[in-house]
C-alpha cells in the first residue's frame, strides 16, 4: 500500500494523478480523500484507476471516492464519465451486483421502547426477510410477470400492495430506470431472478436496526428535514441489489463484450475485467437496457423488503406502520450507470456515469429532488461496518466535480479471505452481544469477512466526503440489531 510518487494534492482532500502516470491515460485521475485514507489504499487502486483513464470518450477525469478500493475493472468507488457519441459502456464499470443500494427508513420510536423487544424485533425480521446465498422471497410470480418488474422497478410492487405511492417519491429516480427492455435479457438470467424478490443475499448485505447517536447530529436543521433528528431514535437501514439476476445480466455482457472488442470494434483489451462496448453500438445499448433491467429488479427488490419491515414492526409493537411513523427517507443506488447531462448552455452534454461502489448526491435545487428535500439537498447514506455503524449525509454543491457523486460505505481494508483469518464469526457476534448488537446471521463465515476491522474508519470517510465538499454529514447511526447473509 502507499500513494503513487506521482500522486499529488490538488485541492481540499483532492488528489491527482497526472496524464503521464501510465501509457494511453486520455485524462487523469482524481481521488478524493484524506492523505491518511489516501495512504491506505491499496496499490491496485491507482493502476484500475489509471487504466479506467484510457477508455474511450471519458470526460473530466477518472474518479476515486474515499472510500475506494481494489473492485473488478473498475475500482469500487471509482466514478467515470463517457461521452454518449465516442464513448464506451464497461460492466466492470457497474458491477456484477447491478444497483446495489442502500435504503433508509425513518420511525417514531425511540430506544427506550424498543430496546425489551430487540431480540424478538430482529428475529422476526430474519423470519420475513430471508437472507443468505440461493434464498428466495414470498413473492410468487411467473417469469413473465418478473418481465413486468423489470419494467416497472418499484412501482410494480407498490402497485401490488408491497407499500405507499409516498415511497416512489423517496427513491432515486422514483424506482425505475426508463430504458429497460426485457428482450435484452436473456433466459437464463430470468431464471436466476424471478424467484429472488425480497431477498437480501449474501456478502455485505444486510438490514439493520440503528439508533440515532445522540452525539452524532453534525447538522440538526437538515437531520429534522430528513425526519432524522431526535436522539436516540430508531431507524432501519437495509444493503441489497439484484441478487443473482445482476450478476447474470453482467456476466452475459461481458463473455459478449469480450470476443467481439478485436474484431468487431477493434478495441484494445487491456483489462479482461474492463470489457466493454461503444455505447452508441447495438451490443452497447442492448446492454445499457438490459442494466436497467436489474437496478429495476432491485427497486422493486427494496421495495418489498420495506413493506415486510413495516409488517414486522406492527406486529411487534403492537400498532400500524402509519401509527409508528415509519417513512422511507431515501433509497439510494450504487453500481449503475445513467444518462445525465453536464454542462450548460451551449457546453451541455450528455454522458454515461459509471458509479461502481458510489452513488449519486444531488444538491439543494436539483430539479430531481422531491419537493421536499429541495431545499436540503438529496439524502446521502454510506453504510459502515456492522459493528461500527453508518452516515446519513446530504448532497452539496460541490459534487458537480465528480458528477454530483459521493462514496457509498466505508471500504474494506482487507480481503474477506483475511478477515475470517483473523476472527471467527463466533467471535464477532459475541463481541458484538457484549456491545448490545443482536446478531442474526445466515452463515457465520459472513459475520467474519464483515468484521468491523476491516473496513475503514466511517468516520474518517464521511469526513474527507465532507472535506471534498461532495457530500455533507447530518446524522451517525448506531447498529442495534442485524440480520445478515
Amino acid at each position: 500500500m502507499g500513494a503513487p510518487p506521482t500522486l499529488r494534492l490538488v485541492g481540499p482532500d483532492l488528489w491527482e494523478l497526472p496524464i503521464g502516470h501510465r501509457p494511453n491515460m486520455r485524462v487523469p485521475v482524481r481521488v478524493f480523500a484524506s492523505e491518511a485514507l489516501v495512504r491506505a489504499m491499496d496499490d491496485q487502486v491507482f493502476a484500475q484507476a489509471a487504466n479506467v483513464a484510457t477508455l474511450p470518450g471519458i470526460v473530466g477525469a477518472s474518479y476515486c471516492m474515499p472510500d475506494a478500493h481494489w473492485g473488478y475493472g473498475f475500482p469500487i468507488g471509482g466514478v467515470a464519465a463517457m461521452d454518449v457519441r465516442s464513448g464506451v459502456i464497461s460492466p466492470g464499470g457497474i458491477g456484477f451486483d447491478i444497483n446495489c443500494g442502500m435504503r433508509l427508513v425513518r420511525t417514531d420510536l425511540a430506544w427506550d421502547e424498543v430496546q425489551p423487544k430487540l431480540a424478538d424485533l430482529v428475529a422476526a425480521l430474519a423470519a420475513r426477510v430471508p437472507a443468505g446465498v440461493g434464498e428466495q422471497g414470498f413473492v410468487r410470480i411467473d417469469q413473465d410477470e418478473f418481465r413486468d418488474v423489470l419494467v416497472q422497478g418499484a412501482r410494480w410492487a407498490v402497485e401490488r400492495g408491497f407499500g405507499i405511492p409516498e415511497d416512489l417519491d423517496y427513491t432515486e429516480s422514483r424506482g425505475c430506470f426508463g430504458d429497460a427492455d426485457p428482450a435484452c435479457v436473456s433466459p437464463h438470467a430470468i431464471a436466476r431472478g424471478y424467484r429472488q424478490i425480497g431477498t437480501l443475499g449474501s456478502g455485505n448485505h444486510y438490514l439493520e436496526v440503528q439508533v440515532v447517536r445522540p452525539e452524532g447530529i453534525h447538522d440538526p436543521a437538515l437531520a429534522q428535514a430528513f425526519g432524522v433528528g431526535a436522539p436516540g431514535q430508531v431507524v432501519v437501514m437495509f444493503h441489497c441489489g439484484s441478487r443473482g439476476f445482476g450478476h447474470q445480466v453482467a456476466t452475459d455482457y461481458l463473455q459478449s463484450f469480450l470476443r467481439l472488442m478485436p474484431t468487431k470494434w477493434q478495441l484494445p483489451v487491456i483489462d479482461r475485467e474492463l470489457a466493454c462496448a461503444p455505447f452508441a453500438s447495438k451490443e452497447g445499448r442492448d446492454y445499457y437496457a438490459a442494466m436497467c433491467c436489474a437496478a429495476n429488479m432491485s427497486f422493486a427488490n427494496r421495495q418489498v423488503i420495506l413493506h415486510r419491515v413495516r409488517e414486522v414492526f406492527a406486529e411487534i409493537f403492537g400498532r400500524s406502520a402509519e401509527a409508528l411513523g415509519i417513512r422511507c427517507v431515501y433509497d439510494v443506488a450504487h453500481n449503475t450507470a445513467r444518462l445525465e447531462t453536464i454542462g450548460r448552455g451551449r457546453d451541455a452534454r450528455e454522458v454515461l456515469v459509471h458509479r461502481k461502489g458510489a452513488t449519486r448526491a444531488l444538491p439543494p435545487g436539483h430539479p430531481e429532488l422531491p419537493a421536499a428535500y429541495r431545499a436540503s439537498g438529496q439524502p446521502v447514506i454510506i453504510g459502515g461496518s456492522m459493528e461500527t455503524g453508518s452516515y446519513l449525509l446530504a448532497g452539496a454543491p460541490g459534487g458537480e466535480a465528480a458528477f454530483f457523486s459521493t462514496a457509498h460505505g466505508s471500504g474494506r481494508t482487507m480481503s474477506r479471505v483475511k478477515a475470517r483469518k483473523q476472527a471467527s464469526g463466533r467471535d464477532v457476534v459475541a463481541r458484538m452481544a457484549q456491545r448490545g448488537i443482536v446478531v442474526h446471521a445466515a452463515s457465520l463465515r459472513g459475520v467474519a469477512e464483515e468484521a468491523g476491522f476491516a473496513y475503514k474508519d466511517v468516520e474518517e470517510v464521511a469526513a474527507a466526503t465532507e472535506a471534498a465538499g461532495l457530500s455533507k454529514r447530518v446524522v451517525h447511526l448506531l447498529p442495534v440489531g442485524n440480520v445478515k447473509g
